[in-house]
């Protein structure tokens, strides 16, 4: 590192602070609600155009509105991240639809909180699906398209989950440990197509995957999805020849990580 380089001009600063993501298509999963619908609002905002896409497709045609007021075009998909044959389907269409796509966010989880004598095997297998396998399947096809384009950018969101372990959340540990890996082994194979790919391990957020699941937990406690949409922001924002291969996002009364 050269100590003595002259710090950033001015021109160079404010080029950065009015990047945009215009021109550019951005792939959510998990886009009704929670961190999902948050990322949308904030990456339109940004002035990229959204495939917004869920296994609830009411919600995301009702948000849709929103997102197209901030003068981006949005396109929606319902379907299952666990279903191979809808995942290729969903890319495919997205592609034909809005002519490219540049970044993937695989943000779409679900759990099942139940002690492992308790838990069934079709339990364990919907979690490992939706959390472990729907991203892989969803990365293979994105990541085949950014190579014929040059480039791209891939995202994870994975957890503290993925970084420590409580009771009765076997399957959903699995999934997320086994996501944050595929992150790394993904960032280590793509970046030599031009593929950025990073691991956002996010802390507890004030969403109904958390507050519907535990009324008792303090909503004080858990940081707005908003922020953590923020930080996924700025990783997509940074220069092309940088790559932010991991990421953790904490609320400020965080108590499962570290």
């Amino acid at each position: 590192m050269d100590l003595t380089q002259e710090p950033e001009d001015a021109q160079g600063a404010q080029g950065r602070q009015g990047a945009s993501l215009r021109g550019k298509t951005v792939f959510i999963t998990g886009a009704a609600s929670g961190l999902g619908s948050a990322l949308a609002t904030v990456l339109a905002g940004c002035g990229a155009d959204i495939v917004a896409t869920d296994i609830r497709p009411a919600p995301l045609d009702a948000a849709a509105p929103a997102w197209r007021e901030l003068g981006v075009r949005v396109h929606t998909i319902g379907f299952d991240v666990a279903d191979p044959d809808a995942v290729r389907h969903a890319i495919g269409e997205a592609f034909e639809a809005m002519g490219r796509l540049d970044i993937l966010i695989n943000n779409a989880g679900t759990d099942v909180t139940l002690p492992i004598d308790a838990l069934s095997e079709e339990d364990w297998l919907r979690v490992i699906d939706t959390n472990l396998n729907g991203p892989f399947l969803l990365a293979k096809h994105a990541a085949a398209l950014m190579r014929q384009a040059g480039a791209g950018h891939i995202v994870n969101v994975a957890s503290t989950a993925s970084k420590r372990a409580w009771p009765n959340a076997a399957a959903y540990h699995a999934s997320k440990w086994g996501l944050l890996g595929l992150s790394h082994a993904l960032h280590a194979e793509l970046r030599a197509h031009n593929i950025r790919v990073t691991a956002v391990v996010a802390g507890g957020m004030r969403t109904p995957f958390l507050l519907d699941r535990f009324p008792e937990l303090d909503p004080a406690g858990l940081q707005d999805p908003m922020n953590v949409a923020e930080a996924i922001r700025s990783i997509l924002l940074m220069p092309q020849e940088t790559v932010i291969a991991e990421l953790t996002v904490l609320p400020m009364r965080e108590t499962s990580w570290p």
